[in-house]
This record gives structure tokens, sequence and C-alpha cells, in this order.
């Protein structure tokens, strides 16, 4: 491992950056040009000091995982991806497979998307990146062990994670996500990773196992979706779904027809939902409403509620 051209590196990465460049409001006038260290690490999900000491050549070699993240965090492109892993030692991706890195063009498109819940995943489900309004909707995946960033083995082994649907939904969520995963498998056969996840979940789960052997083939391309959220209520969403078939990621975006309730409940998550995740303010779990009820009132005064997260919502 490389300490001293490894650290060169991210802080030339860095200071490149401006802070609209990946979706960070401006704030107070800086001194020099770039992101802040704090702000790397927070789109990385590592902490500040981790960060520092490999910016002062003295941390310890990343995980290929954590180096995904850095790539992530500092918008580099393939080969600035490739050169990082090579720095610290380690064998890039191979090209032509799954990758966990997104492109900088999608993370951008990403950020732009203010007022609409999106993310980035591949096809096999695992969560890759999310914008803020999808982490308000949803929960932030990234808080998640790696294990558990992935959606379809969530949704077949975690209860919890079909909370945040109607219960008259919840059948029809796991056929849509058995048939795309069998499209999915039969597309890459020589992939170990479905297979690996197809097997898993047969192993583990009655229903994925039951659904498998119903050999229905659907790729999920759009969709209507219902959220059950603690705070605004019940949201009926539009879900379109474009793959990119280079690296089989996908971006999914969700969107609300303009004047329906859940157009306006959608506007009111943008300002309750970021507000609480930027004051990492519990919120209540609150009763879910259905379409035609009023939503429930904002809380008063967030900076009040004490220190945590935001509540337990699960994605599907």
């Amino acid at each position: 491992m490389n300490r001293a051209e490894l650290a060169d590196f991210l802080r030339r990465g860095r200071a490149r950056l401006d802070p609209s460049d990946v979706g960070l409001a401006p704030g107070a006038r800086r001194r020099t040009p770039g992101l802040r260290r704090e702000e790397v690490a927070q789109l990385a999900g590592m902490s500040v000091d981790y960060y520092t000491r490999l910016e002062q050549s003295r941390g310890p070699r990343p995980s290929r995982q954590m180096l995904t993240a850095l790539a992530r965090a500092l918008r580099l492109t393939d080969d600035e991806r490739d050169h990082l892993f090579h720095l610290t030692g380690e064998e890039p991706p191979r090209h032509g497979t799954v990758s966990d890195h997104v492109r900088p063009g999608l993370l951008l498109v990403l950020d732009r998307l203010h007022d609409t819940p999106a993310m980035v995943g591949t096809d096999c489900g695992e969560v890759l990146a999310q914008n803020a309004m999808s982490k308000a909707l949803s929960g932030d995946v990234s808080t998640r062990p790696l294990r558990d960033r992935n959606m379809l083995r969530r949704y077949f082994l975690d209860p919890a994670a079909r909370e945040m649907f109607p219960p008259e939904d919840l059948a029809e969520h796991a056929r849509a996500h058995v048939a795309n995963l069998r499209a999915v498998a039969a597309s890459r056969p020589d992939d170990p990773e479905p297979a690996a996840l197809v097997a898993e979940l047969r192993a583990s789960s009655e229903e994925f196992a039951r659904l498998w052997d119903d050999h229905e083939v659907a790729v999920r391309r759009r969709s209507t979706k219902r959220f059950r959220h603690p705070v605004v209520g019940l949201l009926e969403l539009d879900c379109e779904v474009l793959l990119n078939e280079d690296d089989h990621h996908m971006l999914v975006i969700h969107t609300a027809r303009p004047g329906t309730e859940s157009y306006e409940r959608l506007q009111l998550l943008r300002v309750v939902g970021l507000q609480a995740l930027e004051s990492s303010s519990p919120l209540p779990p609150l009763p879910v409403p259905t379409l035609g009820a009023a939503p429930h009132p904002a809380p008063p005064a967030f900076e009040e509620r004490g220190s945590g997260g935001w509540p337990p919502v699960r994605d599907g």
C-alpha cells in the first residue's frame, strides 16, 4: 500500500469537488476550494478520524467496500477508481461484471433530483446510493450492515422490511421481486451473484421457494407502489426503473402525480423528512391514514426532540 500516493490522490480528489457537485448545500464561505474532510467522510459512510488518517498517510489499509465508498464519494471515473484500488494493493473490480461503483454522471443525476425519491441499485437488489428524499421515504440504507442492503434479502428474510407497505400489497411485491430475479439470473448464467442469492433465499424462505417454482419472469420497469410513512401517511407513487445494461445498475425514481393527495404529502415529506434527517431527530411512529384522510401535522420543534435517528421505516 502506497500511503503517500494514496493521501495525495484523496486530497486532490477532494479539492476539485464543490458541494453542489455532490448534492450538498454550499454553507458558509470556504477558505480553501473543495469539500471538507467531514463532508467526504459523511458521503463515504466512515468516521472523520478514519478519513483524516488516510489523508495524513497514517491510516490502515482500507477494505474493498471502503474503497468503493470513497470512489463514490469523490465521484471518481472508472479509471480513477481502478487507480485508487491499485494504490492500496487491491485488484480493481473486473470490467463487465456487476460493480458497486456508481458512475459520477449517474450520481450527478441522483443529486439533482431534489424533490423526488430516487436511488441507484443493482439488478440483484443491492442498494448503492440514495438521494435525501429516498432516505426520508424509506430510511438510510447506508447505516445498515452490508448484508442488509439487499432489498430482496430483507424483504423475504426480515419481517420488519414489509412494514412500510400496506398488507394487501405484500403478495404482489413478493411476486414482482422473484419474477425480476429469475430474469436476471437467466441473463447472467455465469455470474455467481444472482445464483447465490437464489440459493440462499430458496433455502431460507418458503414463500420465495414457492414463487420461484412458479417460474414467472418479468423485468421491473415501471409500476405504481404504495408506501406507509409514519409521518405523512400513505403515498401512492409511480415507480420508474431505468436500467443500464453495461454495469447492471438501475436508477429507480418515485414520483407523485400533480394534484393528488400523494403529491401534497410528498411535498410535506420534503420538508419534515429532510429536516429530521439533517437534525438526526427521532420522530415517533404515527398511525398511517388511508388516502383521503388528512396527513399528520409536522412536529413543531425537531431540535427539541433529543438525539438519535429517523424512525425505522423500511424499504422493500
